[in-house]
This record gives C-alpha cells, structure tokens and sequence, in this order.
C-alpha cells in the first residue's frame, strides 16, 4: 500500500513564514504566513484522504471494524452486538444469563436441627469481623452498606447475634441470602470483544450475608490450625498474612540460596477458577476426615 509521506522543507516553510511575519509585523508577510498555513493543512486533509482510499481499497476482512472506528471517529463500545438489546444495561443483563443460568431453587428444609457442639455466636467475633469490612465498599441487593451494620451493632450488640447464631448453628444459609447484583466488565487490552470470555463478573453480596461468611472462615481459619492442616508457607485467606508477606518468603529464600553461589529458579502457577468446581459434599466429607467438627 503507498502510504503518501510529507516532505520535512514543507513542513518547516509555514513555521518560518510565522517567524518572519512575528519579526517583521508587516500586513504582507502575515498575509503570506496565514496562506502559507492554510494550504499546509489542505494538503495533509488531502493526503489523509488519499491514505483512507488506499486503506479500504487494501482492506482484510479482520480490518472492517477498524474502518468503522475511524469513520465514527470515537473509541467504539466493547460490548459485543446481542439480538434484541439495544443499551448497556441489557447487555449486561444478557450477559448474566448466559454466564449464569437461572437454575431451580433448593428445597427448604421444614426443620432445622441445632448442632450440639457449635458455640455461641459472641458479640465480640461480629466486632472483629466488621472492623475488617471496609465502609466504601459496594452493597448487593440489601443496599446497606457496612458503616450502617456498624453502627447497628454499636447501638444494639445483640441484633446481628440473634440473627445471624441461629444459621451458624444449624448449618443453614436461607436462599434469601444468595441473591446478589452481577456487574459485567471488559476486560482491557483484549484484541476482540466478541467472546463472552473477554469480561469478568464482580458480584455483590448482600452485606449480612458477607458478615456471617466472615465469620463462619475466621472460624474455619482457627481450627484448621489447631488441627495442623494450614502449611507452614501458607499465605492467601489467613489473618495477619497476605501477599506481601509471601512476596517477603520468597525473596529471602531466593537470597538465601544464591549466598553459596546456587542458581534459584522460581515457578509461578495460576490456579484459575479452582473453587468453583469444587464439589460442596466431597469437599465436606474431607473436612469430616480431617478433624473439623460439624
């Protein structure tokens, strides 16, 4: 393709024109600068013109949708094109359900039995576990917010106790509590937007159903290491470790070894979507196995 190209003298006679014309202040040389000026624009409006015949007469089938975003002359939607949707908010709709189908509810159980060996739901673990809830963030379906729990729970202790220690010990998670709100975003820096796989789903839980979560894996948490089952390099889920605290393990034990002169090499693995095929009874009958109580 001949891509029509500028010559640098040219490029430079208007802005010496320009010159001229601030030094000299004569009508007839800021006369010839503004001429000068405009036929410098005319002619890059015609070689982009002739760029742009060139360009779709030489164009693929893979560059149709470049053409389009240049001939709207704005950053186009990635959003892929569904039948029958015609603003964002359908899309994402669409999106939802094809990423998650609408299933049949769970039978509800007529009679809850209270596990004997589950203590009581303390006042003070729903301290700690709304001090750890960050007050910005995004409620689902119930719309209240964590600062709104918090200061329920400084007014009233009581409350979330009474309402959230039944379900702890009876094991039971009502449907009510799973419903949240699905936000469908692009992924950036993806060549194409037309499969579903280019977009991630955050979902909002309802805050009380966050709290009794929260509590329920700090208490997963404690047993687990009364029963020796967390390794000891364990990082990820744990209170008062995170990330940065696995970042540190690894570099004083890569610095550790190339003290002697060893060669250290590291592999990093990318687990994606592991717990979402976890089956829940198989997954329960392990915990059984390993010590957990009921």
């Amino acid at each position: 393709m001949v891509v029509p190209s500028t010559n640098n003298a040219t490029e430079r006679i208007p802005l010496i024109l320009q010159e001229r014309a601030r030094a000299s202040n004569d009508p007839q040389d800021r006369t010839l600068a503004k001429l000068s000026n405009q036929g410098y624009f005319k002619s890059i409006k015609a070689a982009k013109a002739q760029y742009w015949r060139f360009f779709l007469a030489d164009a693929t089938p893979r560059a149709i949708w470049t053409a389009k975003k240049l001939a709207i002359g704005r950053v186009m939607s990635r959003f892929p094109n569904h039948p029958h949707v015609t603003s964002l908010a359908e899309v994402n709709k669409a999106l939802l359900l094809h990423l998650f189908p609408l299933k049949p509810l769970p039978i509800v159980p007529s009679i809850l039995r209270l596990h004997k060996g589950c203590g009581p739901l303390l006042p003070s673990k729903i301290s700690a576990t709304l001090w750890k809830c960050s007050s910005s963030s995004t409620p689902g379906p119930d719309t209240i917010p964590y600062s709104m729990w918090k200061r329920v729970h400084f007014m009233v202790p009581q409350l979330l106790r009474d309402l959230l220690g039944p379900l702890q010990k009876g094991g039971y998670y009502p449907v009510a509590m799973k419903k949240a709100n699905g936000i469908v975003l692009d992924k950036p820096g993806q060549s194409s937007y037309d499969s579903r796989a280019s977009f991630r789903v955050i979902v909002l839980l309802q805050t009380m159903s966050m709290i009794l979560q929260r509590v329920i894996a700090s208490h997963l948490s404690l047993v687990a290491r009364s029963l020796n089952l967390v390794y000891h390099n364990q990082c990820g889920s744990l209170p008062a470790l995170s990330s940065f605290d696995a970042a540190l393990s690894l570099v004083d034990t890569v610095r550790t070894l190339q003290c002697p002169g060893l060669k250290v090499s590291t592999i990093l693995l990318n687990i994606k979507g592991g717990f979402d095929n976890v089956n829940a009874s198989i997954l329960c009958s392990s915990l059984k196995k390993a010590g957990f109580p009921h």
